[in-house]
């Protein structure tokens, strides 16, 4: 089954690894692994309490007691690190939505959920606004990529929500797609500025818009 990109939603922290190096669950893979999820999730909480400026590698590392060095071992760099954190939430927000039965469904408990993190949406908007920037490399290919497969995914979701239903658009499904995703991250950078808007609520709007 085909799903659509997840839209960063909220979602439990992993509490327990296994490991397949032969060494047991207390073991070297097993440890590193599990400290480098505590990174991760360390990092939205530092940037929940001091802001996406705040959350440098060093103020991550100081809030789990793991030295600069030693951080840099798991990740090359802040913005390493950051593109990381929404790699992985992304993922889990598929794996959360994918029994929903429509795009426009899935959006909206995407949108429910992430109004409920105001932290990780403000890192989405802050770092695809600086993809755009020279040296941002890292951050530019992930939302291009994330981008690309977004359109993908909802354009042959329409066209199979379409063909059950029975129904024809004469409208360019990729061109539809695009419109979707414009729509999501514009409503939470507004959602960002003014708790007021409703985010799944104008996205249903949408929904019967077009």
């Amino acid at each position: 089954m085909t799903t659509d990109r997840g839209f960063l939603l909220a979602v439990g922290r992993v509490v327990a690894v296994t490991s397949n190096d032969g060494t047991g669950s207390r073991g070297p893979y097993a440890k590193g692994v599990q400290r480098r999820q505590e990174i991760l999730d360390e990092t939205l909480e530092v940037i929940a309490s001091r802001g996406i400026d705040g959350a440098s590698l060093r103020a991550i590392g100081e809030a789990i007691g793991v030295s600069h060095a030693a951080l840099r071992h798991y990740f090359s760099s802040r913005e390493a690190l950051l593109v990381e954190v929404l790699r992985q939430r992304d993922e889990a927000s598929v794996r959360s939505v994918e029994h929903l039965p429509g795009v426009f469904d899935r959006l909206a408990a995407s949108a429910n959920d992430n109004v409920g993190e105001p932290a990780l949406v403000t890192l989405y908007t802050t770092l695809l606004g600086a993809s755009v920037e020279s040296g941002n490399e890292t951050a530019r290919d992930f939302f291009a990529a994330r981008f690309a497969e977004a359109r993908r995914d909802f354009s042959a979701q329409l066209r199979d929500e379409l063909a059950a239903s029975g129904r024809h658009s004469d409208a360019d499904l990729d061109q539809v797609a695009s419109l979707i995703i414009a729509a999501f991250d514009g409503l939470q950078v507004q959602w960002l500025l003014d708790r007021r808007i409703d985010i799944a609520g104008t996205l249903r709007l949408l929904e019967r818009v077009l």
